[in-house]
């Protein structure tokens, strides 16, 4: 009877187990295209709905262009259905393009070094690169929490400052919102480790002197795990949705100003959009909220920003409404143009500018309106760095460096002009 019931428990455990660690998805032959929408989008979402296929841009919206992935199995249907409309191809092969940006790069515990931004690193390295970039400067940095996601992994940030101490006007940075966007991460790490590692420059230290530095390289680890273990292209976090096998909640509509507008986010479980069935009903989404309140509260909040790919763009408040003007909106978009000259000066690379709405789509519930107008943010704004759609989301190593130069000269130019 002993045996019977370790076999039986040793059965249970593997068929856990597996229940867990589905197998990772492939992408081996899906192709990426992206299509001229036209007048009439219609036509086009109605070949999304019938051949089931996800889109990496939000839904086609007239007169724009609508990158859809397309798996081999559809591609005849795909290409008789939009027929006569312009299209390009992004990725040949997608399955392969993932294949050659996840080849990890190793990374020695203790060594927080250039060589980090080289290549895309396991969710624990992250970790462990913060960890070893503070231990490099104990005295004016610490590792910090803004609470816990839903599976119960620490939102883990590095928080640091200047000679005068703590205490002064924050600056707080959000990247890997959205599970798949690896490039974010990588870049709010390379503008810490820049400002920290040139801590003795005179302008950096004067930035460092005048501002607390709060930034979070991945808020959504939940759904950045899955994308490194299941699935490359996951957005979401991974919390359960009642009544449906449809798993998580994007992070960047459950926020609690602005949720119940149509329009801006989906209320389909299934849908990458999806808001969830309350404002920040997402873990992940209460504890950055209540950081950045009583970060407010407690030394007051210069510049909030919400780092996003792709698309090159350089956004402001507000998402929810294509019409309502946010507060010192001239200051903004003026400081926004400035960010996108400085960024171009670098590689050359072109950024637009301009509200969310206006500039890539509405999205209710977003973190950069709750920032501005409940937090009470000074400054707020909102990127999609590179690219504009040759390789979208699966964004080649070889670009880490060169975004977060670029990024720095944006950042840069806002601490130099911000009042």
């Amino acid at each position: 009877m002993k045996f019977q019931l370790l076999v039986s428990s040793g059965l249970l455990a593997l068929a856990s187990a597996a229940a867990v660690q589905a197998p990772r998805k492939s992408y081996s032959g899906y192709k990426v295209f992206r299509v001229d929408v036209g007048s009439d989008a219609t036509r086009l979402n109605d070949v999304v709905d019938k051949l089931g296929l996800s889109t990496w841009k939000g839904r086609p919206r007239p007169n724009s262009q609508a990158d859809i992935v397309v798996p081999p199995s559809q591609l005849a249907a795909f290409e008789a259905e939009v027929a006569g409309l312009k299209k390009i191809t992004m990725h040949e092969d997608l399955g392969l393009s993932i294949e050659d940006e996840t080849t990890f790069g190793v990374y020695a515990a203790g060594s927080a070094n250039a060589t980090w931004f080289n290549a895309y690193h396991p969710y624990k390295d992250h970790i462990q690169f913060l960890k070893d970039l503070q231990a490099s400067y104990p005295t004016r940095s610490q590792i910090i929490t803004s609470g816990s996601s839903n599976n119960g992994n620490p939102i883990t940030g590095i928080h640091f400052w200047g000679d005068s101490g703590k205490g002064k006007p924050a600056v707080v940075f959000h990247g890997t919102v959205h599970a798949r966007e690896w490039i974010t991460g990588k870049v709010v790490e390379y503008l810490a480790y820049h400002l920290l590692t040139n801590s003795n420059d005179a302008e950096i230290k004067g930035f460092l002197n005048k501002y607390d530095f709060y930034f979070f390289p991945v808020v959504n680890p939940d759904g950045f795990i899955y994308t490194q273990t299941n699935d490359r292209l996951w957005r979401k976090n991974r919390q359960s949705n009642s009544g449906s096998s449809c798993v998580g909640r994007d992070i960047n509509r459950n926020w609690p100003y602005q949720w119940s507008l149509s329009g801006g986010a989906s209320t389909n479980a299934c849908a990458d959009d999806y808001k969830g069935r309350a404002q920040s009903d997402a873990p992940e989404t209460t504890a950055l909220a209540s950081f950045l309140r009583t970060t407010k509260a407690n030394q007051g909040l210069k510049l909030f920003i919400d780092w996003h790919a792709y698309s090159q763009l350089f956004m402001t408040p507000y998402g929810y409404s294509c019409t309502a003007v946010a507060p010192k909106n001239a200051e903004l978009q003026s400081l926004a143009q400035g960010a996108a000259r400085a960024i171009r000066a670098v590689h050359g690379t072109s950024f637009k500018t301009g509200p969310i709405c206006s500039t890539i789509y509405k999205a209710t519930g977003n973190s950069v309106d709750y920032a501005n107008d409940v937090a009470g943010a000074e400054y707020t704004f909102t990127t999609e760095l590179r690219d504009t759609g040759r390789y979208g989301f699966v964004l080649p190593a070889n670009q880490i460096k060169p975004s977060g130069e670029e990024a720095w000269a944006g950042v840069r130019y806002l601490l130099q002009n911000m009042k």
